[in-house]
């Protein structure tokens, strides 16, 4: 397969692409991120990449850490994580309040904001210090020791975090929440921060699509068991209320941020990461989405 053809011709067919949307602001730092931002990394099984436009450049990942903080809290936590969030897709928006009342403090999936705040609390629990042990776990498995958190982002995010704040107090109230609110909210602030490119991206994914082993030492990170679990968590709940979309359009496994960013995963062939910092009213990168439904569109490869 000649991916880097392949690229070449999305490259020029959405070089022009209205995605609409816009930059986020409810994050001042984001909104400072320029609107016409647009690459694109596919990392192969046999170590090989293609790529095209701004692949090198770093930006704040934002909800696709949860992916790694998931895979960490299935590592220590087990399946008892399971008791205290859900596996379904929400349906609603990623930072639903009306949803969590509903369903009684247990978050629909560990996608959404109350769930990653679960999962956050689990770390807690577990790790002396979750900051450090989820950056020097996101370095290992990406092979680059310059990843690092921004810290303006996180601090802008603390600045104007309510919304999350009512959802850990509110998590916290029913007993879902075990440790100090601050201290999950600061994990979690931290986590989303993380700036990576999607160079980065897509070799950190590949463990999903390597039955949870790191490609270039060959080293087990997650059992099989779990990289098929959080495969299919992604796959269901990777886009919040827009996932069946996503599943419809493109066909794999994947994950999106509001920093524009979009990972996803074909097991066993590669891990490809976009970013376009434009955002659909779902919270989606538009472009993204459209150029990974180009790309399983002319390699003819999906997992269905």
């Amino acid at each position: 397969m000649n991916y880097q053809a392949i690229l070449n011709v999305i490259e020029k067919e959405l070089a022009n692409f209205d995605a609409g949307g816009k930059v986020p602001t409810y994050i001042p730092e984001l909104a400072k991120v320029p609107a016409n931002k647009f690459g694109l990394n596919l990392y192969c099984q046999n170590g090989e990449h293609f790529n095209f436009g701004d692949y090198d450049e770093l930006f704040s990942i934002q909800s696709i850490s949860k992916v790694f903080t998931l895979t960490l809290a299935k590592k220590f936590g087990g399946k008892k994580i399971w008791d205290r969030v859900d596996v379904e897709p929400s349906g609603d928006p990623f930072n639903s309040l009306l949803q969590l009342e509903n369903e009684k403090g247990i978050p629909r999936n560990p996608f959404i904001n109350a769930g990653s705040l679960v999962i956050a609390d689990i770390l807690i629990s577990e790790l002396e210090n979750p900051k450090k042990y989820l950056l020097e776990f996101v370095r290992k498995i990406s092979n680059d020791q310059t990843i690092n958190y921004d810290e303006s982002v996180a601090a802008s995010e603390k600045e104007n975090g309510y919304r999350n704040i009512a959802l850990v107090n509110y998590m916290k109230s029913l007993g879902n929440i075990k440790n100090n609110a601050e201290d999950v909210l600061d994990f979690y602030f931290y986590q989303c921060s993380l700036k990576m490119s999607c160079y980065q991206l897509s070799k950190a994914f590949m463990i999903f699509a390597n039955k949870g082993k790191i490609l270039s030492t060959g080293e087990k990170v997650i059992t099989t068991n779990n990289t098929k679990r959080i495969n299919a968590i992604m796959q269901t709940c990777g886009f919040y209320d827009e996932a069946g979309e996503f599943s419809f359009r493109v066909g794999l496994p994947g994950k999106s941020g509001v920093g524009g960013g979009i990972v996803a995963v074909h097991p066993g062939q590669y891990s490809v990461a976009v970013w376009s910092p434009l955002l659909n009213e779902k919270g989606n990168s538009e472009k993204g989405m459209k150029a990974l439904e180009e790309l399983t569109s002319l390699t003819g490869l999906s997992i269905f």
